[in-house]
């Protein structure tokens, strides 16, 4: 646990005034429910999670997830620490997965509405007597910038609202109002 003890920044979370970080230890019982015995172990996991909540909004994840641990072995031993964790490890990689298959459904979408374009493109050209190039994408087996990035997405989608162009000298993504500034300039 001493992994997540840490925030962003890398400051120790919890730290105690003379440095020493703190470690969480389950409340103490009040006496009377002691002396009664009408603690359940029910009621003192909710009352762990009530204070994994103050945690958390004082600021301190890594005590509340300790708190959490606690209250989940009282209520079904290490088993059930082991398997929750698990679960929580399954959703957090599939909901990876799933984000990732999105963003692949999302760029086939608009390489289909480039394709779309294309024609309409092609059939808009400028005459030949124009020196600035017509925007064109560079097939998928080319490389530009934003691709070798890994931010084709964003290729892709400034060059489907017709605002720029991909340059086949640099593979740059070009703003379609600096065109001629860029060939005459950077590619000329």
């Amino acid at each position: 646990m001493d992994d997540m003890d840490t925030d962003d920044s890398g400051d120790r979370r919890g730290a105690t005034a003379g440095g020493a970080s703190e470690v969480f230890s389950p409340p103490p019982l009040p006496p009377t429910a002691v002396a009664n015995g009408d603690l359940s172990a029910q009621n003192n996991a909710w009352g762990l999670l009530s204070l994994a909540r103050q945690l958390v909004d004082q600021g301190k994840p890594s005590l509340a997830l300790q708190a959490v641990l606690v209250a989940m072995r009282s209520g079904g031993g290490e088993q059930a620490v082991l398997e929750t964790l698990q679960r929580a490890r399954e959703l957090y990689r599939n909901r990876l997965q799933a984000n990732t298959s999105v963003d692949e459904l999302a760029s086939l979408f608009a390489e289909c509405a480039i394709a779309e374009a294309q024609p309409m493109v092609a059939n808009n050209l400028s005459p030949p007597h124009t020196a600035s190039p017509t925007p064109i994408l560079l097939d998928s087996d080319e490389t530009s910038i934003l691709s070798m990035t890994g931010r084709k997405q964003i290729m892709l989608d400034a060059f489907a609202d017709g605002s720029s162009f991909v340059c086949l000298q640099c593979g740059g993504l070009v703003s379609s109002l600096r065109r001629d500034e860029h060939m005459a300039y950077w590619c000329g």
